[in-house]
């Protein structure tokens, strides 16, 4: 099934019109015509049935014919804070395969190890969507601008809150945790780790230190490992 994105559909929408780009894909590309159905999402669980009107390759247009509200296939909400790493090709790595995998939020946090310290969001959000309508995901991921550790950790981040660190600790094994609240933020580190400042102030917040193995992970593989744990234990 090929899936298509657009987030001002809704369930009073009658026609839609792809731009130029998606058109071209639907008829040069997928070699779509009149009558031939399409399926759309917004990124908010809500499955559109389309059925081409007229069929350019400058201007598609479809009309709708029904729909439907998809459940989540995740019963939880989960939020990875994370370090820009230096080679973008990483973060933007992380992003595709969690969005696969199933993630709702994601933050790009500037902490005082941070290599990088400027973070495009429209190019994650466009790795995000294709890695969204790959995997057949019909909700999208929200990608946040990047904030600054030390704001990022003011904030109400209410239910199950950890933080991934190198420090020597006392820490808690994410697949020992039987039950999960329904709200989850988890903290990923840059290159350099999180300074111990910034691990203190995280205790004091109440975020709980976790291991995630006995191997020293990069930024990116620690925070998909994290995201593949979490996903593991609601299967």
């Amino acid at each position: 099934m090929q899936l298509f994105f657009n987030p001002e559909i809704t369930k009073e929408t009658k026609e839609i019109i792809f731009n130029k780009e998606e058109s071209r894909h639907i008829i040069k590309v997928l070699r779509k015509d009149s009558d031939d159905k399409l399926i759309i999402t917004n990124g908010k669980g809500t499955v559109f049935t389309a059925i081409i009107t007229i069929p350019s390759d400058k201007k598609c247009i479809a009309k709708i014919v029904g729909f439907e509200q998809r459940t989540k296939e995740w019963n939880y909400h989960l939020h990875v804070a994370i370090a820009p790493t230096k080679n973008m090709d990483r973060l933007e790595w992380f992003i595709e395969k969690a969005t696969e995998i199933g993630i709702d939020e994601i933050t790009p946090i500037i902490c005082h190890n941070s290599e990088r310290k400027i973070v495009k969001t429209q190019r994650l959000q466009k790795i995000m969507l294709a890695a969204m309508k790959q995997s057949l995901k019909f909700n999208a991921v929200i990608i946040n601008e990047p904030i600054k550790f030390s704001e990022f950790i003011k904030q109400d981040n209410s239910g199950d809150k950890f933080i991934a660190h190198c420090y020597p600790s006392e820490k808690i094994s994410l697949n020992t945790i039987s039950k999960f609240n329904s709200n989850i933020t988890i903290l990923i580190g840059p290159e350099g780790d999180f300074s111990e400042e910034e691990v203190n102030i995280a205790s004091i917040t109440n975020f709980k230190p976790i291991s995630l193995g006995k191997s020293r992970l990069r930024t990116e593989t620690a925070a998909l490992t994290a995201v593949q744990h979490i996903s593991f234990l609601h299967f």
